[in-house]
């Protein structure tokens, strides 16, 4: 499958210099440190897909405005080779459609190397979560409950319950994942697949 991963270090730098943060400051709000943000902000290391929402959440946007180029379109068509995305331990996080005027929704596809996933440290965050395993194998923990999923395999839930999810197998797996928020017209705020 063709990836186009983008860099979103500039635009992490260019949220952070409008809202008038240091690195310090951002580091204190969001507990990462002065040097990760640093390198992430240069592109010189890829942010996991929990540090970008870890950084929206500190930043007060959405993850999807770290990946947008434009904004308040009515349409929105992205062509396969040319998603935007991010990758880093074992996880590829890739945008489904971003850009969309009063945007409710924020798919995304995620490829899941073996062994990668965020059973370390379980998150939650405002409103809820869709998840459609394409392929592979995923075990996908919400609040005490735990689904093997498998493709075809669908999930929807309450996001404010503490989820993680894993790849156990010795294959690739693939994700369908759509968040959806309600919070103040914001989208969901992101903590999501610690790695």
């Amino acid at each position: 499958m063709a990836r186009s991963t983008l860099n979103v270090g500039p635009r992490i730098r260019a949220i952070r210099e409008q809202r008038k943060l240091s690195l310090r400051a951002l580091a204190e709000r969001c507990d990462l440190s002065i040097n990760a943000i640093s390198l992430i902000e240069r592109g010189e290391n890829s942010p996991t897909v929990s540090s970008l929402h870890t950084l929206a959440n500190a930043l007060g946007v959405k993850i999807t405005d770290f990946f947008e180029e434009t904004q308040g379109q009515a349409i929105v068509f992205v062509p396969r080779g040319q998603r935007l995305g991010t990758q880093g331990n074992g996880l590829v996080m890739e945008s489904l459609g971003i850009g969309l005027h009063n945007q409710q929704l924020e798919p995304f596809l995620v490829a899941v190397e073996p062994g990668a996933g965020g059973a370390s440290q379980p998150i939650s965050h405002p409103g809820q979560e869709f998840v459609y395993c394409t392929s592979g194998a995923i075990e996908y923990h919400v609040s005490s409950h735990a689904y093997a999923m498998q493709p075809g395999d669908s999930l929807l839930f309450d996001a404010t319950q503490p989820h993680y999810f894993c790849n156990l197998s010795d294959r690739p797996a693939e994700l369908l994942l759509v968040f959806q928020g309600f919070e103040g017209g914001i989208l969901a705020r992101h903590r999501h697949l610690e790695t």
